[in-house]
């Protein structure tokens, strides 16, 4: 059997069969040369994904300088502190299905957020139509990645990333976000290509997001993290459709 890896896929070949798979790898956070979290994820946008996580846990509150070590492969990233917060205990190591594990309870999930702003107010119709304008040029080919799309208020498509991990995907568009001066992200709309999580709910909570969408269905806690933040929060997403679990009063 031969792998080939072409960025974010590999060509898998044997015995005359030939497919196209998404690539997962390993990536260290480092900060200040101490190592903090390993994900698995697809590689590229590494500087994204690290700053995204880092926000998300309440362990940044602003983009901060990170890159690749020359000695280390590509995957390791090193984040210049300090840190907002004290890890203290923790280490994560998160897979690309779930962006939690390693952490033994809810408190030690749960991050400080403040409530999103009132509005704005978008049409029903738009919100579902925000799947079929995400660009995954990735699971086209390979069938095996997520996407999280950043979208404004008339619905245009402002930014959107690929990985195996529906977290990681997340991470690195509010990663860009941060690099870009754009958080908080009050007037603007995340979009997922999935189930929509506990963990999707707080990370879009966290960059400011007052509306989140996803293709799938919602978890329980999802809904009422939502409802107790004041989120958006829209499921099932397809077919000009979609369910409205929270936050209807942004809905037209």
């Amino acid at each position: 059997m031969s792998v080939r890896v072409h960025g974010a896929h590999a060509i898998v070949e044997r015995d005359g069969f030939r497919d196209e798979v998404a690539v997962e790898e390993p990536l260290e956070i480092r900060v200040d040369g101490e190592p903090l979290a390993v994900t698995m994820r697809t590689p590229g946008h590494d500087e994204e994904l690290a700053l995204g996580f880092l926000f998300g846990e309440g362990l940044i509150d602003g983009p901060a300088e990170a890159d690749l070590p020359p000695d280390l492969a590509a995957n390791t990233i090193e984040v210049r502190g300090p840190l907002r917060a004290d890890p203290g205990r923790r280490r994560f190591y998160t897979t690309s299905s779930c962006g939690v594990c390693g952490k033994g309870a809810i408190d030690e999930v749960r991050v400080h957020v403040d409530a999103p702003p009132a509005g704005p107010i978008v049409e029903r119709e738009l919100l579902a139509a925000l799947p079929d304008r995400l660009r995954q040029p990735e699971f086209e080919r390979t069938g095996g990645m997520h996407a999280t799309g950043l979208f404004d208020t008339a619905g245009e498509l402002l930014c959107v990333r690929e990985d195996v991990g529906r977290h990681n995907a997340m991470d690195k568009v509010i990663g860009r976000a941060l690099l870009d001066g754009a958080v908080p992200l009050h007037d603007r709309v995340l979009c997922v290509s999935g189930r929509l999580s506990f963990e999707l709910v707080q990370k879009a909570a966290v960059a400011g997001a007052p509306i989140l969408v996803g293709v799938g269905a919602p978890t329980s806690l999802a809904v009422a993290l939502a409802e107790e933040l004041g989120l958006t929060l829209c499921g099932f997403a397809r077919a000009g459709r979609l369910n409205l679990y929270a936050g209807a009063e942004r809905v037209g």
